[in-house]
């Protein structure tokens, strides 16, 4: 087993835990982490949020790494472009070759963009440590700031820079913000606190033009109406980075399709995918597979991946058991501090049953035959906990 050599593609906590998982599982063979970024893996929610409004270094969000995993090669600053299973090599934008006896795949997402005519000085995007600097030195205050989107991560630079003093405009075409996690009434009421605020909200609209000669000062909804604009984001969602996978018989609808132990579905090699760019199953999921971009995932995914993985490179019996991890995540927006367990956007109805929407509260949604699936909480963190033992016993 010591003679194998495992690749490791996203340099991200997802990567970071599969190898720490196959050090753990008593891989003593070489590790290599490719990464298109510069630096090793970082915590991301702050990046909306403190490494936005006080400017937060590497050091400050960088993960702590076991010292299990201290001799681990990091390849940084060049992404993946090209996977070959035939020869088993990666080869990376800047040109070199790096093979492989096992791969695992944990290249991510990276936002969704719009095809909007016009310059594009000023249009920014959040995913790395870089935008969050270059979104700092942008946003000041009395800056128009225009987000385009309404999810967690659009409400929550909302909410920055609101309080880095910019007027803050949200053009969305969904009815409310975070509709789908959180459905129409408590969305309606996440709204109605962003408002109060001073954030402007244009639903059921989208940007169909940027204005200006290089620089963007504004921009034209499809309903002909312009807004100021100094600073504009886009944040309408996330695409799994996995062009670089394609012609090598890897499903690749969703992420890359993965079993439960997260390998590769109808790869004779061993190839592994875990974190965003991973479409597994779960217990949790009942019989379907998802892709889960809940902060907990990597962390599961890549734990379980390292373990299988450090199982098949020593010829023994990989996991039998099903896959489990509880979906979680939480926001923090102004003073509002949001947590939600399970899967709320996959409910057909839902019910207050503590407090009130405008208020502190809890919300429980239900699939369509009627049992929990999910729960959402704002400033609720601690009356949420019987619900994380609920869940977890489904283990």
């Amino acid at each position: 087993m010591s003679e194998k050599r495992v690749l490791i593609v996203g340099g991200g906590l997802g990567g970071l835990r599969t190898a720490e998982a196959l050090r753990a599982n008593g891989f003593s063979g070489e590790i290599a982490i490719v990464g298109d970024e510069k630096y090793q893996p970082y915590n991301r929610p702050p990046l909306s949020k403190e490494a936005l409004s006080s400017g937060l270094s590497h050091d400050e969000l960088k993960f702590r790494q076991r010292d299990s995993v201290a001799d681990v090669n990091w390849i940084l600053g060049s992404a993946a472009e090209k996977l070959d299973v035939g020869t088993r090599e990666v080869t990376l934008a800047d040109g070199t070759v790096h093979a492989f006896d096992a791969l695992i795949i944990a290249t991510g997402i990276r936002p969704r963009l719009l095809p909007i005519p016009g310059p594009t000085q000023g249009l920014h995007t959040l995913r790395t440590l870089n935008d969050a600097h270059s979104l700092k030195e942008a946003i000041r205050p009395g800056s128009n700031v225009v987000i385009i989107g309404s999810g967690f991560i659009g409400c929550e630079l909302a909410a920055t820079a609101t309080k880095l003093g910019a007027t803050v405009h949200v053009v969305s075409l969904d009815d409310q913000p975070m509709i789908m996690p959180m459905g129409a009434d408590l969305g309606a009421a996440m709204r109605r606190r962003h408002e109060e605020k001073g954030v402007t909200f244009h639903l059921g609209r989208t940007v169909s033009q940027f204005n200006g000669e290089t620089h963007i000062n504004g921009v034209t909804l499809d309903s002909g109406e312009t807004l100021p604009a100094d600073v504009v984001v886009e944040a309408i969602g996330s695409v799994p980075n996995t062009e670089w996978l394609r012609v090598n018989g890897l499903n690749l609808d969703n992420g890359v399709l993965v079993d439960s132990n997260m390998r590769a579905v109808g790869s004779a090699l061993p190839i592994y995918a875990v974190g965003d760019a991973s479409n597994h199953p779960n217990k949790f999921y009942g019989d379907q597979t998802r892709r889960i971009e809940h902060w907990n995932m990597p962390t599961e995914t890549g734990k379980r991946a390292g373990t299988a993985l450090a199982a098949e490179l020593a010829g023994s019996q990989l996991p039998t058991d099903e896959f489990f991890a509880l979906p979680a995540f939480w926001s923090d927006q102004y003073e509002f501090k949001l947590q939600s367990y399970g899967l709320p956007g996959a409910a057909s109805t839902n019910k207050v049953v503590s407090g009130d929407l405008d208020g502190p509260c809890i919300v429980e949604y239900f699939d369509s035959s009627n049992k929990l699936c999910g729960v959402i909480g704002i400033d609720t963190v601690k009356e949420l906990m019987p619900y994380r033992k609920q869940f977890m016993e489904m283990k």
